[in-house]
């Protein structure tokens, strides 16, 4: 009772007092109008309040890459050694087409027969691709974070935050250092001398966050239950206070079970946690599937936000598109009903977990879709290991949706109004019908009965026009026979043709309907066929789907 008359205590004078202070949290909703029906307390829009920040680790490096690590820094368990099945730090694979540089591995050759390259975050151009895949998805912001950086990956993780700056200028985005403290020996005065000597000079960068005027730094890993997180609350609401009286805005990446200081929380540290401005409580590992989220939104989320509206706390809940390899994230519905969920809560923020984390499996940045891009024989999960096709991009894509929802700029639903595929969704094909395909031009698309390259030039179709479609064993993929030959994209290395005679990755197509009354086919190598207006043999080189990329079945 006592606890009960403290609260609405505080409350009554937060609500007096709070609009004279300069981090006095107002009645207000994020983007100006009420929103999912319901006010929200909190600090006005910033950087971070009323936006999507992202987690991004940047820690990916490799052997002659030029930085001062010189290693396979994460992406393998012995970091001298080239990755490969048997040295592997990563749970999902990345897509990598869109970097200039890459490095080549011991894994075996991707399955549409390309060697396994994978990237280094030292390389200014794959920081740049990722910060522009922030841009066109409308992320607002990037944690980056920084362990403890006094031991040998030190001097990696200071360039790269040079490069996340430089990255963010040119972008548009924000960014600010997200301190991870586990496992640090001399956390006190090591976090204090290092925000002093080096991070302290980010915050003059146009692109660093700022909250309520203040530079934005977190710390994540205060009360943790466990033996890499061992300091007592007076150390952590040191470190918290110092960084406080340095003029910043502080956030604390948290246990998930804060508030009641029980589970995965120390017990005794709610002043740690009353301390910081703004909570974000981690969830990776607490829920896997849409029963969970509505679980913890009901039983712990709620409660979360009352009680950081009544003591003038930000809150800033994880959002994960879920763990891949353990086939967590049914195309995007986990991601999208946790979206759902905190925007009808009212939160303050939102925190993506993670950008870049591959080695979790948890990352929306650009993931193999499809098994022609993963090394043979790896067993990596790929995003459509659900018998539903998505494009390399689609938790990029996800994210600007949801985000688009938290900020009122699209109405509140339950229903993910993402395509899997751009421009269109796989379904299923007509297994066992005898089909014809027209392009653009009004004209079909021929085998040229095995004898040359296929063409989209016929005016009538007769038997070289018309194509048996197969199941080739392979969940949402089609084979095209005709004449007893398969269609071959010949991984777009060349012109297309319908000699093969055994199935095999090149013979294989995902069938994309377009919601317009057309198809499209994706090859093996992730680009769609296209009928080259009929003016030129047929490849499957295309990145995107326009008119040429399009036909009408059985017209």
């Amino acid at each position: 009772m006592i606890r009960k008359l403290q609260l609405l205590f505080v409350t009554l004078v937060f609500i007096i007092s709070g609009c004279n202070k300069q981090e006095a949290n107002t009645l207000q909703s994020l983007n100006g109008n009420k929103k999912a029906g319901l006010a929200t307390v909190g600090s006005p829009v910033g950087d971070v309040v009323g936006k999507i920040t992202v987690g991004y680790q940047g820690w990916f490096a490799a052997t002659g890459d030029g930085s001062p690590i010189n290693a396979w820094w994460h992406w393998t368990q012995n970091w001298g050694a080239s990755p490969s099945s048997s040295n592997n730090g990563i749970k999902s694979w990345p897509d990598v087409r869109d970097y200039t540089t890459t490095y080549p591995t011991a894994w075996a050759n991707l399955n549409n027969g390309s060697t396994a390259n994978l990237f280094s975050s030292f390389n200014d151009q794959t920081v740049n691709t990722q910060f522009s895949w922030m841009q066109q998805n409308n992320i607002d912001c990037a944690a980056l974070q920084r362990f403890n950086p006094t031991g040998g990956e030190g001097p990696v993780r200071d360039a790269i935050t040079a490069k996340v700056k430089t990255a963010a200028e040119t972008y548009g985005r924000k960014f600010y250092i997200m301190y991870d403290a586990s496992g640090w020996t001399n956390m006190q005065t090591e976090m204090k001398a290092d925000w002093t000597n080096k991070m302290s000079a980010y915050t003059s960068s146009s692109a660093y966050a700022k909250q309520n005027g203040k530079p934005v730094v977190c710390i994540w890993g205060f009360g943790f239950n466990d033996d890499n997180h061992p300091w007592s609350a007076s150390v952590c609401l040191d470190v918290i206070n110092w960084f406080k009286s340095q003029g910043c805005y502080v956030i604390g990446g948290v246990p998930t079970h804060w508030r009641d200081g029980n589970s995965d929380s120390r017990a005794g540290y709610i002043s740690v946690y009353n301390a910081f401005n703004m909570l974000s409580p981690w969830m990776i590992g607490r829920i896997g599937n849409v029963s969970d989220v509505d679980n913890f939104y009901t039983n712990v989320q709620t409660q979360d936000q009352s009680y950081c509206n009544s003591n003038g706390i930000d809150y800033q809940p994880c959002v994960l598109p879920g763990d891949l390899q353990e086939h967590q994230r049914v195309h995007g519905d986990f991601m999208w009903r946790q979206f759902y969920n905190m925007t009808r809560l009212g939160a303050q923020a939102i925190y993506i977990s993670m950008f870049d984390e591959y080695n979790e499996g948890n990352q929306i940045a650009k993931t193999a879709p499809n098994s022609s891009l993963i090394p043979a024989g790896s067993g990596f999960v790929t995003l459509d290991e659900d018998g539903t096709a998505c494009s390399s991009d689609y938790y990029l894509r996800l994210t600007g949706d949801g985000g688009k929802m938290f900020k009122g700029q699209i109405a509140l639903t339950a229903t993910r109004p993402t395509a899997p595929i751009v421009g269109g969704t796989s379904i299923p094909a007509p297994y066992g019908s005898v089909i014809t395909l027209k392009s653009s031009n009004n004209l079909y698309v021929s085998s040229e009965d095995a004898t040359t390259h296929m063409n989209a030039n016929r005016t009538v179709a007769q038997g070289w026009e018309q194509f048996t479609v197969v199941n080739p064993g392979t969940s949402g993929k089609v084979t095209l026979q005709n004449s007893g030959y398969y269609v071959c994209s010949e991984n777009g290395t060349q012109a297309m043709n319908c000699n093969r005679t055994a199935i095999g990755p090149w013979e294989q197509f995902d069938w994309i309907d377009n919601g317009d009354g057309t198809i499209s086919l994706r090859g093996n190598n992730g680009a769609y066929v296209s009928s080259e207006g009929g003016t030129a043999n047929m490849t499957c080189t295309r990145t995107t789907i326009t008119a040429t990329e399009k036909f009408r079945v059985n017209q």
